[in-house]
């Protein structure tokens, strides 16, 4: 069901279930598992921030 009227919005939102969290105790999770390819490019490959330049 969309949000066709401002009425309907907290009535789907009531519908929809929560998902529990997948680390509750952790204030943050690790860079890792938040964003491997991120992860494996910055550290293990040591490229930089950015683009690519090369054409």
């Amino acid at each position: 069901m969309t949000h066709g009227r401002l009425q309907n919005a907290g009535i789907v939102r009531k519908r929809t279930p929560k998902v529990e969290k997948k680390y509750p105790n952790r204030k943050h999770p690790s860079p890792r598992i938040r964003n491997r390819k991120n992860y494996y490019n910055r550290l293990i490959k040591m490229k930089p921030v950015g683009q690519g330049t090369k054409r």
